[in-house]
């Protein structure tokens, strides 16, 4: 039995997200359906992150076990032909000892939110950033961003039916940059609250339209209070960067 590590990009918007569910295709189900149709076995795949539906992936990371023997790029092009077409590729497999956990063994985990900052729709990009049509001040945004960077109670920023045992959290990094009409935020912690980071977001927005301050996002954050935080962002412009072991 070998344990096989494997990095993924993956589009969001067919999937009801990562996790098999009963209401439509997650990328687990189309990932292991894939590893069935190559080797026979019915496997369990456990990844570094969950992500909601329509969330994106650059460098997903999971884990499972198989009994058949491959080489990384064997199985990394085998199990490429048999994805065809979900909108599924593995970037690479990797070979890892049995006590490599793609979750339990995750030291931190990055992400990005792309918004596409003009007044013209999206013709490309629909379903991949979210776009916002008023001027956003990303310097603005960024400065703001550094309120909730470091070790704090998130509820203001929890979604409802989160499921982690404890709010509090350390944020490593919030940056917000402009590249052209592209405003980027970069997240990383160890691991985030669900929503978290589109609820962040979402707050950022408002300071960069000049409806918030930093001084407004300071007292969301101590109100720990979901109500008292900004609206939740889409999942369009959300992308799982990677995991870090």
């Amino acid at each position: 039995m070998q344990r096989w590590k494997l990095t993924l990009e993956y589009d969001g918007r067919p999937f009801v997200g990562w996790q098999r569910q009963d209401n439509g295709p997650s990328v687990q189900q189309t990932l292991e359906e894939a590893i069935e149709r190559l080797s026979g076995e019915t496997v369990r795949v456990h990844t570094s992150g969950r992500t909601d539906a329509g969330v994106h992936a650059l460098g997903q990371v999971c884990h499972f076990d198989l009994e058949k023997p491959f080489t990384g790029l064997k199985l990394r092009d085998a199990l490429n032909f048999h994805l065809r077409p979900a909108p599924v590729a593995v970037l690479l497999a990797e070979a890892v000892p049995e006590d490599f956990h793609a979750r339990m063994t995750c030291l931190g985990r990055s992400y990005v939110f792309r918004i596409v900052n003009r007044r013209a729709p999206l013709a490309l990009e629909t379903g991949r950033a979210w776009h916002v049509m008023r001027p956003l001040d990303a310097e603005a945004m960024h400065a703001a961003a550094q309120v909730l960077v470091g070790r704090h109670d998130f509820t203001s920023f929890r979604a409802a039916l989160c499921q982690a045992n404890s709010p509090v959290k350390t944020l490593e990094r919030l940056a917000v940059e402009r590249i052209g009409e592209e405003v980027r935020v970069h997240a990383a912690a160890r691991s985030f609250l669900h929503h978290q980071v589109r609820n962040m977001v979402g707050t950022l927005e408002l300071v960069g339209a000049g409806k918030w301050s930093a001084d407004d996002l300071r007292r969301a954050l101590e109100a720990r209070n979901r109500s008292a935080a900004g609206p939740t962002a889409p999942p369009d412009g959300l992308y799982f960067v990677n995991a870090r072991y």
